[in-house]
């Protein structure tokens, strides 16, 4: 897949910044989608238990026997340490300086943190389990599952948790995801053996409700009075900036202000699915390719 430099640079911009504010303000760990469980209100003040809830419903899924993991993109670290901290040995891969770093320091020299592109990373030794936990839509299923099948152990696992895009007619409302289909043609290539293909949508989607709320209610105020501002300061630049960068800026409030970031989309167009995968040393791959409507245990 040819990556997007820009795109990359304010991808992770925004995540740094997510990471930074999200700690300071409401004790987040992790970066990821939260898991709602029925008892817990759904309010930006639950989603660092929300996040929790995620990362339990994880680990609870990596196989027994599984000794060595390998965390593709791991974010601040937090994940790979809870499960250090339950026993298994885990290494890192983070394309970011920001939260690789983070990672070092929180991991300590049980751990090692690669600082590189999955895509670039070179093989130092094969893996239990390698996971990927909202990462593998951002490189794509043919280098994350060649790549990955490479550096598992024979009998070794693969465990995916992310989102993916339906395969609807017409253009989504969100962007973001793999394409199913595009992962479904990939995956049955390889002698793997599907554990599990569990859908949990409907437990994650109720994050992107807080994110619309936190843009409508806190952000897009907050950038109405900065633009005023400047307006009203500088009338001239800002009326040039604002006819060259019309589209651009046009595309930013349809993305982020337009109340298409909703749960209920979310739903519509993404489906959220832990897939946990054993390479198969007999060579035949048993996946199915299709993408159920409700799937809420292992197959």
């Amino acid at each position: 897949m040819k990556r997007n430099k820009k795109s990359e640079i304010s991808r992770d911009i925004g995540l740094e910044i997510g990471s930074i504010c999200g700690r300071y303000f409401f004790d987040m760990q992790h970066l990821h989608y939260g898991y709602w469980t029925e008892d817990l209100a759904v309010n930006i003040s639950n989603l660092h238990a929300a996040q929790a809830n995620y990362a339990k419903f994880v680990s609870s899924h990596i196989p027994d026997g599984v000794k060595t993991i390998l965390d593709i993109g791991c974010g601040t670290g937090q994940m790979a340490k809870d499960l250090q901290d339950m026993g298994y040995t885990v290494d890192c891969i983070s394309p970011n300086a920001f939260f690789a770093e983070k990672a070092r320091k929180l991991l300590g020299e049980q751990s090692r943190v690669f600082e590189c592109a999955f895509q670039d990373f070179e093989n130092h030794g094969t893996y239990d389990l390698v996971m990927f936990c909202e990462s593998f839509q951002y490189i794509g299923a043919p280098d994350a599952i060649g790549k990955s099948f490479g550096l598992m152990k024979d009998g070794g696992h693969l465990l995916i948790c992310d989102y993916f895009a339906r395969p609807l007619e017409g253009k989504s409302m969100l962007a973001g995801g793999e394409k199913w289909t595009r992962f479904s043609d990939v995956i049955v290539t390889y002698p793997l053996q599907q554990l599990a293909d569990i859908d949990i949508t409907d437990a994650m989607a109720p994050t992107l409700d807080i994110v619309d709320d936190v843009f409508r209610e806190a952000v897009q105020p907050t950038v109405n009075l900065a633009i005023k501002l400047v307006a009203s300061r500088y009338p001239w630049p800002y009326r040039l900036v604002q006819r060259i960068y019309r589209r651009r800026i046009e595309k930013i409030k349809g993305k982020y202000f337009s109340g298409r970031m909703t749960g209920e989309n979310f739903k519509k167009y993404k489906s959220y699915r832990l897939l946990l995968y054993r390479k198969n040393i007999d060579g035949e791959s048993t996946v199915r390719a299709d993408l159920p409507e409700q799937s809420g245990a292992c197959v």
